[in-house]
Order: structure tokens, then C-alpha cells, then sequence
């Protein structure tokens, strides 16, 4: 909990990956309570009270992923909608006087979606949440050692990475204020 706090505080991307990761971890327990309680709260070097809301926390997103049918696979409306956010984000970038360097660090990549798509099996969705599946999938990728699936995507997230660190990064400017979007002088 405290973690994903302070994700969210200081970059919207590593949230969405970390939350993500929440989900297939709660799943791996089978959103058992006990499991949950001994293998991610109990070792939190905190006293009671703020045990029992950190185990709270992780029970309301077993109770999100329940409500939501994702007991088995899928991600949180929650955080599809903080990814649909950073997709609009990228479309207003990409047309923005703000947004040139945006452009330069987008344009290699844009070559590479059309093969990325295949390789995630992924039609239908945006690009900017392609690449957070992309970067999602080669964490686990990395974590499973499977090194002939890491190989195929690694040489597109060498190309995600800067893009993706942008946006986050434009993101937190914008929501705390420090940018506009629509101004006019570049400074």
C-alpha cells in the first residue's frame, strides 16, 4: 500500500506496472487471506495498526478483482483507466508544439508497433498501453528466465523504456501543475 502511494506520487508508469504485478501476485496466493497476511504483510517492519490497513488494502483489490470477473487473468478497470489517461496524454504530445522531443523519442518506436502487436498477440488496444503490456511481459519474462520470449520483445524495450519514462514523466508534471500542456512560450 504504501508503496503503490508512493508510485503514484512519484511516476504513474511504475504504479501501473506495480499494481499490475499486485494482481498476478494475489492471484499466485489465490486471494487466500492467510497467504496474503503471512507473505505480504506480516514482514512490513510496522506496528499493528497499519498491518491490518495494508492487509485491508490488499483485500479491496481481491474484492476489485472478483467484482471484475479478473480472478484468472486481465487488469483493473482502475488502472486501464490510468493507462487510457497516459494514452491521451501521448496524443496530445504528439501534436503539441510541447511535445517535439516527445516526437523524436516516438518515432523509432512507432516503426516497431506494427511487430510488437504480433508478438504480445494484442490487437485492439492503444499503443501506449501495447507498450506498458510490453514492458509487463518482459518483466516476467525476465523473472520466469525465458530468455527465447525475453529476446523477442528486448530490442522494442530499449525503444519503450524512453518513451514510456517521457510520458510518466510529462504526467507528473502536468497533474502537479509544474507544466501546460497548451502553453505557448517553450521558454
Amino acid at each position: 500500500m504504501y508503496i503503490a502511494q508512493q508510485k503514484r506520487r512519484e511516476n504513474i508508469a511504475e504504479y501501473i506496472l506495480y499494481l499490475w504485478q499486485l494482481e498476478d501476485l494475489l492471484r499466485a496466493l489465490r486471494f487466500s487471506p492467510e497467504a496474503i497476511y503471512t507473505t505480504l504483510v506480516e514482514p512490513n517492519t510496522c506496528d499493528e495498526q497499519q498491518k491490518q490497513q495494508i492487509f485491508m488494502w490488499y483485500m479491496s483489490l481481491v474484492g476489485l478483482l472478483k467484482e471484475e470477473g479478473k480472478e484468472q487473468q486481465g487488469h483493473l478497470a482502475h488502472t486501464l483507466h490510468l493507462v487510457g489517461d497516459v494514452e491521451n496524454l501521448h496524443l496530445q504530445l504528439l501534436q503539441l508544439p510541447i511535445g517535439a522531443h516527445y516526437r523524436t523519442l516516438w518515432a523509432p518506436l512507432k516503426e516497431e508497433l506494427p511487430r510488437l502487436r504480433i508478438v504480445i498477440a494484442r490487437d485492439g488496444i492503444g499503443d501506449i498501453e501495447l507498450c506498458f503490456r510490453a514492458l509487463y511481459a518482459a518483466m516476467l519474462y525476465r523473472i520466469k528466465g525465458d530468455e527465447s520470449k525475453q529476446g523477442a520483445i528486448e530490442d522494442v524495450v530499449s525503444l519503450i523504456s524512453p518513451v514510456v519514462a517521457s510520458l510518466a514523466d510529462f504526467y507528473g508534471k502536468v497533474e502537479r501543475g509544474e507544466v501546460d500542456l497548451f502553453a505557448t512560450d517553450l521558454g
